[in-house]
Parts: C-alpha cells; sequence; structure tokens
C-alpha cells in the first residue's frame, strides 16, 4: 500500500484576528505606559522646582547677608536680579518664579502676600514660589488652582507643593 503525501503549505503571514490580537495589545501597553510615563515627567518637574526654590532661595538670603534687605520686588529690578537665578528665574513649566519681598510690611501684611487656609501670612520675610504646572494660582494656598504651586513657607522650612502645606 502506498501512503499519499499531504501536501501542507506553511503559512506566512498573519491572519486579521492575529493581526487584530496585536494592536489591541499594543493599545493595552500604550494606555498603560503613557500615564506613568506623565506622571514620572510631572515628579521630575516638581522636584526640579524645589530644587530651584532651594538655590533661589541662598541667592536671596546671600543678597541679604550682602545688602542688609532683601531685594527689591519692582518687576524692572527683579528682572535683572534673574539672570543670577536657575534656568533665569523660571520654573520647569516656563513661568517666571514670584517674589514678594514683605519683609518691611510685616506684621501687617495681610494684602499681597500668600495665606494659609487660616488666611494668615506663610511667610515674614518674602514670597517665594512657583505657580506649578496649570500656571495659575490664587492667594490663599488652600484653593484648587493653588495645590500645585510650588511653595516656600515658614520662611523657608517647607518647600513643597501647596497641597503638602
Amino acid at each position: 500500500m502506498r501512503l499519499k503525501k499531504l501536501n501542507i503549505t506553511s503559512q506566512k503571514a498573519m491572519t486579521l484576528i492575529e493581526l487584530m490580537l496585536v494592536i489591541a495589545l499594543l493599545g493595552v501597553i500604550v494606555t498603560i505606559a503613557i500615564p506613568s510615563y506623565q506622571s514620572y515627567i510631572d515628579k521630575t518637574n516638581n522636584a526640579l522646582a524645589i530644587s530651584q526654590l532651594v538655590t533661589i532661595q541662598s541667592v536671596i538670603e546671600r543678597y541679604y547677608l550682602e545688602n542688609n534687605r532683601y531685594p527689591p520686588d519692582s518687576e524692572s529690578e527683579w528682572e535683572a536680579f534673574t539672570s543670577k537665578l536657575p534656568n533665569n528665574g523660571k520654573d520647569p513649566w516656563g513661568n517666571k518664579y514670584i517674589y514678594l519681598d514683605i519683609a518691611g510690611d510685616w506684621p501687617r501684611t495681610r494684602g499681597p502676600s500668600r495665606k494659609d487656609r487660616n488666611i494668615n501670612p506663610i511667610n515674614t520675610q518674602y514670597d517665594l514660589y512657583s505657580k506649578g504646572k496649570d500656571g495659575q494660582t490664587k492667594k490663599q494656598v488652600s484653593q484648587k488652582v493653588s495645590l500645585d504651586d510650588i511653595i516656600l513657607a515658614r520662611d523657608g522650612r517647607f518647600i513643597g507643593h501647596a497641597a503638602d502645606f
């Protein structure tokens, strides 16, 4: 008896179902990876802003030691001062760091300085902060648009997110 050869050809291409499964799997991977990457970028920018605030704080304190006063906060004089600051005084999101000299007004300062949730000033000498990722802020750091701000508070004893203050 003679056996017949089976004519089985090898498959060289993917079927439509296999292709759809690969695309769906890639979609799931991308859906997971992009938010994780964005979270990493946000954490990195926040850490950079905190680091830059520490550096700016030391430059301001050095100015105080040399001149026996804090740098003026008028826009033209502060602009000249920013050349000494990291990234020319801009935060990781491209916004200018905000500085306000309130030392001369303390303890009467109730107006321009930043406030905590009890409407008390968060600093006595100067305010220094970044508006954060959204680029928006309010005077009271506990308000919703200010929660992502990176602030210097308690005269430098706290530097971080306004939400953590």
